[in-house]
């Protein structure tokens, strides 16, 4: 694990994430332990529906909750709206970019943990943003995509204020 990249965030990003573990670990838990507890009381577990969901559901939680903890734990927060360097694509940027049909599509760099390709949240190491990080507005990036090979042109950059 010496070779992996930092696991850089964005401040929004890392207080998605430890909402999300406070939410769990502080409302979700503690209810579910009061169910299972509940359900355990009412006899035998081996057909005892809540108590076996329940106990299910537990793990799922507490993994999900170990693995937030890890991400939280080694997260190198970098805040977008400090970068000097406005003209050039770095991480947390939001680019708009054109394709060779003029189709645009905005996306904005952010952490592995972050992405959500549906919201135009794309991970910094995925294959478009390491083949655009560098470049400025008017510059055209090849993009190699499963599908093929596609050209962009850099349209806009701009990060938070």
């Amino acid at each position: 694990m010496a070779d992996r990249a930092p696991r850089f965030i964005t401040p929004q990003g890392f207080a998605r994430i430890r909402s999300e573990y406070e939410q769990m670990f502080g409302t979700e838990r503690p209810k579910l332990v009061d169910t299972i507890a509940w359900a355990a009381g009412n006899g035998d577990r081996s057909e005892n529906g809540d108590y076996i969901y329940g106990r299910k559901r537990l793990r799922e939680i507490d993994r999900r909750l170990s693995y937030l903890a890890k991400v939280m734990k080694s997260a190198k927060l970098v805040d977008p709206a400090t970068q000097e360097q406005r003209d050039t694509i770095r991480f947390g940027a939001t680019v708009e970019l054109a394709d060779e049909n003029d189709e645009r599509r905005t996306l904005t760099l952010v952490g592995e943990d972050e992405a959500d390709a549906s919201a135009g949240r794309i991970s910094w190491v995925a294959p478009i943003a390491r083949a655009l990080v560098g470049a400025r507005v008017g510059d055209e990036r090849i993009v190699r995509l499963p599908a093929g090979e596609k050209s962009y042109e850099v349209m806009r950059i701009s990060y938070p204020d």
